[in-house]
């Protein structure tokens, strides 16, 4: 954060002070929307939420150490006052980003932004300061909070961009205008709330290249076809990612070891490296090779960004994420959220990682899939039964419901169990697994079945 008065931040916003003592008194440090997550000489933005209003929290934000909160309305601490929260907190990070100068790359898809943004902030930190989206926060909230996290310092500003409805990318570039844009997929989360299909998630999705200046780059992936289609959509240079031999950033020769961790040759214009990941999944290919595109075309060479793949490791909680217990057990916490493709994509790599090892499914319900909700939750039943695992436990009423019976094929030997909500997803998962199992958890985030694979665990974070 570049700092600025109090005095300066309510000319620029049109913003009222109210109960501040010294309108000089200065603004040091990044925004928060979590009172608990304020740094002293920081703003606290007061959002209104569903369960929750930030106002209440103003005074102890204050009292954590806040310069002021942005509010509005009046709030007895130091105040900026506006009338919209959300808007005043975007103005704010456009005008500090017109004040430096970092490269500025924006990331959307359906299924692997988070993954790939914590790759991409790896291999680019050694080669500067480097500002990352942190854990999911990619919408109209999270990306100003990232932005203003940046200073005059900042060389690389690395936004992961999330879109819910069709707008949204248009929105979030407006705030942040990128230099790269990286398109990694189109799945089909939030397709119904799009129009429907993939094809309206594509159309939302490609706001992105959309917003790309002529001098800019739009980095596509050419294994999926909806993305691949986008280069028309862009004023931008295309360049072309992924496995087909056309792509200019390439995988040859990948393979998979026994923990299940890729490794490939990365192909670039620059050269050849060997590239070995530490995440699990063949699925992280694409991952890489979207970090690859993007450090590329910011001038990178071969063996420096495999020099950064090779040394990123997990950042983000709740995404494939692994904890060995010392009776041989691993728990696979995937449980941050889901969609058909994270949840088949998760699947696999969890059976990777098993190799002949029994392996129990622990599966709660994949939200906002409308009306083909039930048809994508037997889909993943039958892929349970397909990939041969031991167990299932599937949480919940309705939905998961269909994962189960799905998962009773005949012959395939999965053992079925069916449990109303995560206390009893625990207690019977608990009860169910066994020394040397791999045992994987993933549900969308409302379920709340992280809480499950803490407990299988043994950790309370």
């Amino acid at each position: 954060m570049i700092p600025m008065t109090l005095a300066e931040i309510a000319r620029l916003l049109d913003a009222g002070l109210h109960d501040v003592p010294d309108p000089g008194t200065p603004v040091t440090a990044p925004s928060a929307v979590d009172s608990r997550e304020v740094v002293p000489g920081g703003l606290f933005a007061a959002t209104a939420g569903a369960n929750v209003d930030g106002h209440d929290f103003a005074a102890a934000a204050v009292a954590g150490g806040a310069a002021a909160v942005l509010a509005s309305r009046p709030v007895g601490v130091p105040a900026l006052v506006v009338k919209d929260v959300q808007l005043a907190l975007g103005l704010l990070a456009r005008h500090l980003l017109e004040r430096i100068s970092p490269a500025v790359i924006g990331l959307t898809g359906s299924v692997g932004k988070t993954t790939t943004k914590d790759l991409l902030a790896q291999v680019l930190e050694p080669h500067g300061p480097t500002v990352a989206t942190d854990r999911s926060f990619n919408n109209e909230l999270g990306l100003p909070l990232t932005v203003l996290r940046a200073d005059a310092a900042t060389r690389y500003l690395v936004l992961e961009m999330g879109a819910g409805r069709k707008g949204d990318l248009t929105y979030l570039t407006g705030l942040a205008p990128p230099l790269a844009g990286l398109v990694l997929n189109v799945g089909t989360a939030h397709a119904e709330r799009m129009g429907g299909g993939r094809a309206a998630v594509a159309e939302a999705k490609g706001e992105l290249v959309e917003a790309l200046p002529a001098d800019g780059f739009a980095l596509l992936n050419a294994d999926d076809p909806y993305v691949r289609g986008m280069a028309g959509r862009t004023r931008a240079s295309v360049l072309l990612y992924g496995r087909s031999p056309e792509a200019v950033v390439r995988a040859e020769n990948v393979r998979m070891d026994g923990r299940a961790r890729p490794a490939f040759e990365l192909v670039t214009p620059s050269g050849r490296a060997p590239v070995e990941l530490g995440l699990i999944g063949e699925h992280q290919v694409g991952n890489a090779l979207g970090a690859a595109a993007v450090a590329t075309v910011l001038g990178l060479d071969a063996a420096g960004i495999a020099a950064g793949l090779n040394s990123a490791r997990r950042r983000s909680a709740g995404r494939l994420e692994i904890v060995e217990r010392p009776d041989g057990v691993t728990v696979v916490n995937d449980a941050y959220n889901a969609n058909p493709e994270s949840m088949r994509a998760g699947l696999r790599a969890a059976k990777a990682l098993a190799g002949d090892r029994r392996t129990v499914a622990v599966l709660g319900a994949m939200g906002q899939q409308a009306d083909a909700s039930r048809a994508r939750h037997a889909e993943i039943g039958r892929l349970v039964a397909d990939l041969r695992f031991d167990v299932l436990i599937a949480v919940g009423a309705g939905d998961p419901l269909a994962t189960a019976e799905a998962a009773r094929s005949p012959g395939q030997g999965v053992a079925v169990h069916t449990v109303e909500d995560v206390a009893g997803a625990i207690s019977l998962a608990t009860g169910l697994v066994e020394p040397g199992d791999v045992v994987f958890v993933k549900a969308s985030s409302e379920i709340g079945l992280s809480a499950c694979a803490r407990a299988l665990a043994g950790t309370n974070q």
